[in-house]
């Protein structure tokens, strides 16, 4: 059984301000579909005319807390779960905390006194979505909060740890922190390529937590994105994740798979230097609700098996689980008890 603390999460906690738009919205803010990028200046008022609508939903979000709240509701065990990250001293960080901490998840943010809580416009059109994260107090986060006494103490408790990619831009320093303690301890570290700008413009500290990584997830557009920064001439996902499950490791004591999902294609899996391929349970179109939060889903199920020392297919399973009762709800949430055999 996985036992209180056996899973810590950090990253960018982030308030979703939900809406659905129409493709109007989308041009007036240059907005792609099925994208997750930073807010620029021109995305900045987009946040009080979604506010403004009177279908917009406000949902604790951030992909690692995503993630570390699903594992958390799939494993039903108070605390097996905790998460660290960056907030403001604000409604919406008090709101979050309370989310979190009712979820089950033992949650320490770092509240920062000048910037208020990062929020993430997260735009749906047809089921379809589009996430502009404006970072503000997320991007505070600093390593000195990591390796307080009363925080490290979950880094010593915890054997596995995931982190999304989106960390990289705010805090690498406590991404190697955590990795260096996983590799000495023989523990589990993952990551998550998150999106196409993490690999194209993080690409140096990306490949420095990389060799740390015992599992690697993404999506296909990552994937391949990675590949091309690499200079590897070929699109096929397969192919990438082997690659991936190839690179150099820092430390023996694990192999490396790599786990990318292709929506409602296959989920490719990538160890020991063979592909395999699991079907995803197919969603009629009309029980669609959104695709937001359905990756972050995906690894919150599959590690609320990997804790139990799972084997691969079980993960997988879970993790296909966990992101077709997502989509078929508005953003990130889920019901009251899993019913997942």
């Amino acid at each position: 059984m996985a036992c209180v603390g056996i899973l810590l999460g950090t990253g960018n906690p982030l308030l979703d301000i939900f809406a659905v738009v129409d493709d109007d919205f989308l041009q007036k803010y240059d907005i792609k579909l099925n994208n997750a990028i930073l807010a620029e200046d021109k995305h900045l008022p987009m946040y009080d005319e979604m506010a403004s609508k009177g279908n917009v939903e406000y949902i604790a979000g951030g992909a690692t807390q995503n993630s570390i709240r699903v594992a958390q509701w799939m494993l039903q065990i108070p605390g097996a779960t905790s998460y660290m990250g960056s907030t403001g001293k604000d409604k919406f960080g008090e709101e979050m905390k309370k989310n979190s901490t009712e979820a089950g998840v033992n949650v320490h943010y770092y509240e920062d006194e000048a910037a208020p809580t990062g929020t993430c416009a997260v735009c749906v059109v047809g089921g379809e979505r589009s996430l502009i994260a404006n970072l503000s107090a997320a991007n505070c986060y600093k390593s000195e909060h990591l390796k307080s006494p009363e925080n490290w103490k979950l880094v010593e408790k915890a054997k596995y740890f995931y982190i999304a990619g989106f960390f990289l831009t705010v805090s690498p320093e406590s991404i190697m922190l955590v990795a260096e303690h996983a590799a000495a301890n023989n523990k589990v570290f993952m990551m998550n390529l998150s999106a196409p700008f993490i690999c194209e413009f993080f690409k140096d500290v990306q490949e420095k937590a990389l060799p740390y990584m015992d599992y690697v997830f993404g999506n296909e557009t990552e994937a391949r994105t990675f590949a091309k920064v690499h200079g590897w001439e070929t699109e096929n996902v397969e192919e990438i994740a082997l690659k991936i499950s190839q690179w150099p490791k820092a430390s023996g004591a694990h192999k490396r798979i790599t786990v990318i999902t292709q929506g409602a294609d296959p989920v490719v899996v990538a160890e020991d230097g063979k592909v395999k391929l699991f079907p995803v349970i197919l969603l009629p179109k009309e029980k669609l609700v959104d695709t937001n939060g359905a990756g972050d889903a995906f690894v919150g199920g599959f590690l609320s098996q990997l804790v139990q020392e799972k084997p691969v297919e079980d993960c997988v399973k879970a993790g296909c689980y966990a992101a077709n009762v997502i989509i078929q709800r508005s953003g990130c949430t889920y019901p009251e008890k899993p019913d997942f055999k």
